[in-house]
């Protein structure tokens, strides 16, 4: 018996040592790439700024929460600060029920071309750089010969050419992120859709249930963990924009500035032109800190009221 049981180990071992091998390839990569890398955070609490090497700012003098206290207290970062959770606040109102609401839509929809000539056409934007459908957005919204524009002012809508970038910056934020997203946003809850027992829609019609119903009743409470996981996941971000949409449309002023930009304006040369490594650490803990707190209490939240979490 212990020579079977020692024989079975060995077995165990060498059939799972290729798997283990994976495992160890994706935990390495972590240690090098995102633990070890968290030293740095030290630089958060030192007097790094202003000098131009890394090891020199690590080995600077300690002064504690002075970063922390410095952009808690600046008027520059407070407008930052607001600018981004309001921004993020509309966005997580447009942007995340519309990829629910497209792949209910599409789910409705019988024609199995028609599907999926719907699909290629919203998935291709998530496949262009934001530097490429931020250029074609601006180029649309220019206050010269953009289309837009033209349309506006030709059917009486506006007097004169409307700024978008300057005028309507949020807009054109929220507008371009639900044109891009929306496509792509929806392949998982079509994944969760694609899984419901069919019966049910079955048993619903016999007894006299429309489409809408069946929506309300079996459709959206099926795929309700789904939602409730990319909602928290959501509301955990909630400090942090693409840094690259954000580079596209911004016009370089404080006004529309948020945390991501301002973070890298800070790190990588500032208003004056010089890096803060330090300054720039406290900010990033100071986010990474806060969308901690949001995930954990929004994930009590939500299994007191749902019984659904991410954890």
């Amino acid at each position: 018996m212990k020579q079977n049981g020692s024989q079975k180990r060995r077995t165990w071992q060498k059939s799972r040592f290729a798997v283990l091998s994976m495992t160890m390839i994706g935990v390495v990569y972590l240690l090098i790439f995102a633990y070890i890398p968290m030293i740095g955070l030290l630089l958060g609490f030192k007097d790094g700024d202003y000098l131009y090497s890394f090891w020199d700012a690590l080995g600077s003098e300690w002064v504690g929460f002075s970063h922390f206290e410095r952009f808690l207290t600046d008027m520059d970062f407070r407008s930052v600060f607001f600018n981004t959770i309001g921004l993020n606040l509309l966005c997580l109102l447009f942007n995340f029920p519309a990829p629910i609401l497209f792949a209910v839509l599409i789910n409705e929809v019988s024609d199995r071309r028609l599907k999926k000539t719907f699909q290629s056409v919203t998935y291709l934007p998530h496949f262009l750089s934001w530097v490429v459908f931020g250029t074609v957005i601006l180029a649309l919204c220019n206050t010269n010969n953009g289309v837009i524009n033209r349309v506006l002012v030709s059917w009486g809508i506006v007097d004169s050419p409307v700024n978008f970038q300057r005028e309507h910056f949020w807009g054109l934020i929220i507008s371009s992120s639900v044109i891009k997203g929306v496509g792509w946003g929806s392949i998982i809850y079509l994944a969760a859709i694609s899984v419901i027992d069919p019966q049910l829609y079955e048993a619903a019609r016999i007894d006299g249930a429309g489409r809408m119903r069946c929506i309300f009743s079996i459709t959206l409470p099926c795929i309700s963990p789904t939602i409730t996981t990319f909602l928290l996941l959501n509301l955990s971000g909630i400090l942090g924009n693409g840094v690259e949409q954000m580079m596209v449309f911004q016009d370089g002023t404080i006004d529309n500035e948020v945390f991501d930009t301002y973070l890298l304006r800070q790190a990588f040369g500032g208003f004056d032109g010089s890096p803060h490594y330090s300054y720039a650490t406290a900010l990033g803990l100071f986010r990474s800190v806060i969308s901690m707190a949001l995930l954990a209490v929004s994930n009590a939240v939500s299994k007191v009221f749902t019984g659904k979490g991410v954890f």
